[in-house]
């Protein structure tokens, strides 16, 4: 059986971040986390591009439209749903998983899941490296992998069908 090897070199990748300003402290966090993660694994600095949302709702439109430009390998979608008294959490995260999950489907390109959806803010700040560690980091070795699993199968951006 042909497997595909997990490749974690980002030298050569272009990546694109989509992030939320609401919850804006969790959001930068993992930025960070998953900007610092990338560039040691080889992503130029050049190569890295963020288009900052209002809201978590909001992310999937543009991961799409960064995801459909064709200049990416990976989109990394980041953001931070913390749960209120009313339902608002319910549908804001629902929102955003499927169109994160649509964006990546309907464009081919990985788009990675980088939204926390938790309780409270204390479960996000650990999340965002305050008392834990930080998913930012695994945000970006998802992209990374992602990426080059999908050149591997795929081709390149611009030689894809």
């Amino acid at each position: 059986m042909r497997t595909w090897a997990s490749v974690l070199d980002g030298t050569g990748l272009r990546i694109a971040a989509v992030a939320s300003r609401f919850n804006h402290l969790i959001s930068l966090r993992l930025l960070d986390a998953c900007r610092d993660e990338l560039r040691r694994r080889g992503v130029a600095e050049e190569d890295l591009h963020l288009a900052w949302v209002p809201g978590a709702f909001e992310i999937p439109a543009i991961a799409r439209a960064l995801a459909a430009s064709g200049r990416y390998d990976a989109v990394v979608a980041v953001g931070c749903v913390i749960r209120g008294d009313t339902p608002h959490f319910d549908y804001v995260c629902r929102a955003v998983t499927d169109g994160v999950r649509e964006a990546a489907r309907d464009t081919g390109v990985p788009v990675i899941f980088g939204v926390l959806t938790t309780d409270d803010v204390d479960q996000a700040l650990a999340r965002a490296g305050m008392g834990g560690e930080n998913r930012g980091v695994e945000f970006a070795r998802a992209a990374v992998e992602m990426a080059h699993l999908r050149r591997a199968i795929e081709g390149p951006p611009g030689a894809r069908r």
